[in-house]
């Protein structure tokens, strides 16, 4: 993968996906090659044109020379636990690109916007050269911050029929966006939402660094679509000179560390309920509502002197 194979890259990807012990060694091997590729996350509700607008901005970019991964992450279907993988169909113009990767993936339960694995999986299309990355996230709406732990600038979308600005000061896109684009901007009304986002902007307290803009877009015919290109490299620009990308960067290594340790060891207690009577008859008496899940834990915590004493047993 290191050498340029995409097969192997390919590969990898599925490994990271599927998890086990192999992932670890898989990021210690590539560690020393991240930090090139700039990550832009594109999020936004369902039917804001999303994927028309990653592919848009993925062949300007390609115009300029630069090389591109792309994440697409999917809804997975409740009954067969698969996915449409719809953002391949509206991408067929890069498949053939050997400058353009392109991965859809599952969410396969999270609720975040992405699926769990999309940091591993980023990091390998880092470490495999690309310039850019663009991660297009499932759109469920409200939920879609994990976009801010794994990209350096985030993209929100939106659309005039799409809801009021209310909704989307509810779901807290206001405070994760470095850039707003009102995409399909030829239909009625585009305007006053663009008003809208720039009056409600006003009101929030501002960076001296960064002014967030609100752009208008038809990506279906590639309009604005090299401005939003341009505010994403003025993003970039401002991000490196404030010194806001290296600290981005630093609590996103933060955030990882802490996710990783906060799983693995949820996954110890498991193993332990499994072979600790006493943590098994705690469970037990928690299902059957004999004590609550507060008094419970607190005890075992206490019976066992969880602590580093305790861990290090």
């Amino acid at each position: 993968m290191l050498g340029g194979d995409t097969m192997a890259l390919a590969r990898l990807i599925t490994k990271v996906e599927q998890g086990g012990a192999e992932v670890a060694e898989v990021m210690g091997y590539i560690h020393h090659r991240l930090g090139k590729a700039y990550c832009v996350g594109i999020t936004g509700p369902p039917g804001a044109g999303k994927s028309t607008v990653v592919d848009r901005v993925t062949a300007v970019w390609r115009e300029r020379g630069f090389t591109v991964g792309i994440v697409a992450a999917d809804p997975t279907s409740p009954f067969s636990g698969g996915a449409v993988l719809g953002d391949r169909i509206r991408m067929q113009q890069h498949y053939l690109d050997s400058g353009v990767f392109i991965r859809s993936m599952a969410t396969r339960g999270s609720h975040g916007g992405l699926p769990l694995t999309v940091g591993g999986v980023v990091k390998l299309l880092d470490a495999f050269g690309k310039d850019f990355v663009l991660v297009e996230t499932v759109g469920v709406g409200q939920t879609e911050l994990d976009i801010m732990q794994n990209s350096d600038t985030v993209v929100v979308v939106l659309v005039p029929e799409a809801g009021d600005t209310v909704q989307t000061m509810k779901a807290g896109l206001l405070e994760i966006a470095d850039i707003f684009v009102v995409n399909k901007a030829d239909r009625p009304s585009a305007d006053h939402l663009v008003n809208e986002l720039r009056a409600m902007l006003q009101l929030r307290p501002g960076d001296e660094w960064w002014q967030v803009p609100v752009l208008s877009t038809v990506a279906v015919n590639g309009t604005g679509i090299g401005e939003l290109c341009q505010q994403i490299e003025r993003h970039r620009e401002s991000m490196e000179k404030s010194g806001r990308l290296v600290e981005r960067r630093r609590q996103r290594r933060r955030q990882e560390f802490l996710s990783t340790v906060e799983r693995r060891l949820a996954e110890e207690v498991l193993r332990l309920v499994e072979r600790d009577g006493r943590l098994a008859r705690y469970l037990e008496m928690v299902e059957a509502g004999e004590v609550d899940p507060f008094s419970a834990a607190d005890e075992v915590l206490r019976q066992s002197q969880l602590g580093w004493d305790g861990w290090r047993t």
